[in-house]
């Protein structure tokens, strides 16, 4: 069980027992107290290793199966003996351009708090040390974790909305960015280009799936009737609330402005092929004079009056040359070349 424990603590009156004690008999030690409270840490537990916290802590099966599976939606969910919440951390990869999620669930009870992480990315032991930091925060009781927890998470949301409104910023850029008649064959194709912006979006969605489901809990914290949650705590989820709902607003403004550079990228796509269209048909028609004079006098008739001029065969070549000249300056002086 120790592989698994991250840590548990007894805190009363806001500050941390000294030594660290068993889970066993760590809940009624904090409840013997009267105004302490159980803090205890799980990273990826199996089934076997959970059921013993479990039967401990008294938590619904419903919530331990959904701990154990992992893979939840944000949610807050209330049982007759605990609180149980799930969150999504993210990190963003800036090497790789990629966002990565994973998942934290908390059960809150009365006077425990019990933490399961699943994945990289959580901030539960930076949490941990300012919330030791912050007595007159940590004698809120477990609503003080589940604050500073979802605290945590949703700042770091903000941050992660600002780094990739950083690399959008680089991709708009370079999408409309000019690109001279020298250079056009250069840098990446247009099909590299929209396969960035859809990578990018599909980037965005995912940091929506943790953001968006994690409005309705925090609305619900921040308001009454919630159990488990001591009501001087609400003051703080509505702040946390209000930072999520700009979060929220930052990635509902980088997915409209995706889509709209995706839609001017695959405009002037459409543009430059038709550009390129009108180049290659310049071309065949400049080619085409000259083929068909030249098939003209390849049918090798009888009666061809041009025939009996010794100046014939060079006047077609000028007069060839004349026509290549004058399609070429009407062409150039439309813009087709």
């Amino acid at each position: 069980m120790r592989a698994v424990i991250v840590d548990c603590a007894i805190y009363r009156d806001g500050r941390r027992t000294e030594g660290p004690p068993d889970y066993s008999d760590a809940l009624d030690k904090a409840r013997s107290a009267g105004d302490g409270f159980v803090w205890l840490g799980m990273y990826e537990p199996t089934a076997d290793e959970f059921e013993l916290v479990s039967n401990e802590f008294g938590l619904h099966a419903l919530a331990v199966e959904d701990a154990l599976t992992a893979h939840q939606r944000p949610k807050l969910e209330v049982y007759d003996d605990s609180l149980f919440a799930v969150l999504k951390p993210v990190t963003y990869e800036a090497e790789t351009d990629t966002v990565s999620t994973g998942e934290l669930m908390l059960f809150i009870g009365d006077s425990f708090v019990v933490t399961v992480r699943h994945g990289e990315g959580s901030p539960l032991h930076d949490v941990r040390m300012r919330l030791e930091a912050e007595p007159e925060l940590l004698r809120h009781g477990p609503s003080s974790v589940l604050y500073a927890v979802s605290d945590a998470i949703v700042d770091h949301y903000m941050e992660v909305a600002a780094e990739l409104q950083t690399d959008l910023e680089e991709l708009e850029a370079e999408v409309f960015a000019p690109v001279g008649r020298e250079n056009r064959g250069r840098g990446q194709s247009g099909g590299t280009v929209a396969s960035r912006i859809y990578t990018f979006k599909r980037q965005v969605l995912e940091f929506r799936r943790a953001t968006g489901p994690l409005a309705e809990p925090m609305q619900r914290l921040a308001g009454a009737g919630v159990p488990f949650v001591d009501d001087q705590a609400r003051p703080f989820f509505r702040d946390v609330s209000d930072h999520l709902t700009r979060a929220n607003e930052g990635v509902d403004s980088l997915d409209r402005l995706l889509s709209d550079i995706l839609s001017a990228h695959l405009a002037q796509m459409g543009v430059r092929q038709n550009d390129d269209m009108r180049k290659i048909s310049a071309w065949a028609a400049m080619a085409a004079v000259p083929t068909m004079v030249a098939g003209i006098y390849g049918m090798n008739f009888e009666h061809m009056p041009e025939l009996g001029y010794v100046w014939a065969y060079p006047a077609v070549l000028v007069l060839m040359v004349l026509l290549e000249v004058a399609l070429y300056r009407t062409f150039k002086h439309r813009g087709w070349l």
